[in-house]
């Protein structure tokens, strides 16, 4: 019955060591990431309420959308900041979404709306932006051209 009972226990032990080994997920599965920041203006003035997306060749991309001042950070999945390394084609676009009023210290301020922000398609649909991530901190400025 000893003897049983013993291989019962290898057995359980295994099976159950090979159930976690599969658990987690994710993490492992997550390429190695780039953190990306920087500021996107519009001849010169912040754009306020775009989204800024960053295309690797293969794989999941990477989104964020700028602040009144015209920042942003890009998010890769969930709440894990980051963009997959190597080269990103980046498209800038209005978000499309009516935002509130945002303070700014005592003052509010108004985000751009979409017709003052009207962004060229060879920055979106049609664009020619690109960037090349690298591990660690990237910070990529984009200064638009209404022409």
């Amino acid at each position: 019955m000893k003897l049983k009972t013993e291989s019962l226990w290898t057995i359980t032990l295994l099976a159950l060591s090979f159930s976690l080994a599969g658990c987690g997920g994710g993490v492992d599965d997550q390429p190695e990431l780039g953190q990306v920041k920087g500021t996107v203006t519009m001849d010169g003035s912040p754009l306020a309420g775009v989204s800024v997306t960053f295309s690797p060749d293969s794989g999941r991309p990477a989104t964020g959308k700028t602040d009144v001042a015209g920042n942003y950070e890009l998010i890769y999945i969930r709440n894990t900041p980051g963009c997959k390394l190597g080269h990103n084609t980046v498209m800038i676009s209005n978000s499309g979404e009516e935002d509130e009023m945002e303070m700014e210290g005592d003052d509010a301020v108004m985000p751009t709306t979409t017709e003052e922000n009207e962004i060229p398609a060879k920055y979106n649909s049609k664009t020619t932006l690109e960037a090349d991530v690298q591990p660690g901190e990237n910070t990529f400025n984009f200064d638009l051209k209404k022409k």
